[in-house]
């Protein structure tokens, strides 16, 4: 079992939120109209955890082939159904940048295996968003 607790923190929006090994983040909301926003909204997170989640993957995939990327990371972009509540994700972009000795084929078969087949937060999502995403390989994009 997965549990996460959730604590305010102050009396506006401040949320920290703990998980079972005790790691904490700052959860608030973005849209707030007065004050500083201090900590990342929860559609932010859900972007981030499918980052995190098809990260997870990738490295795993190649890591089976003997591949270890020097360096991976990802920019997420959701837009969401404006002027509606809730507001949805109608569509997300990843842009999944590879640093390393990496073949193109076996980069596109461990990024397509993590969204289409193994990332939980990808398959949680594609019942409702489009999610679309590119490979770079040393800042190449691969075509």
């Amino acid at each position: 079992m997965m549990k996460v607790t959730l604590n305010r923190v102050n009396q506006d929006y401040l949320f920290e939120v703990t998980n079972d090994n005790g790691h904490k983040l700052l959860l608030d909301n973005k849209s707030k109209e007065e004050g500083k926003v201090e900590g990342i909204s929860p559609m932010e997170l859900l972007l981030a955890a499918l980052g995190g989640c098809s990260s997870i993957d990738i490295v795993a995939i190649l890591n089976k082939q003997k591949i270890n990327p020097t360096d991976i990371k990802m920019d997420i972009e959701g837009d969401r159904t404006p002027d509606v509540m809730p507001s949805m994700f109608q569509k997300i972009k990843v842009n999944v940048r590879l640093e390393g000795d990496i073949h193109p084929e076996k980069a596109r078969r461990a990024v397509s295996l993590s969204f289409d087949k193994y990332c939980s937060v990808a398959k949680i999502l594609e019942h409702s968003t489009s999610i679309k995403y590119s490979i770079f390989i040393n800042g190449t994009e691969l075509s």
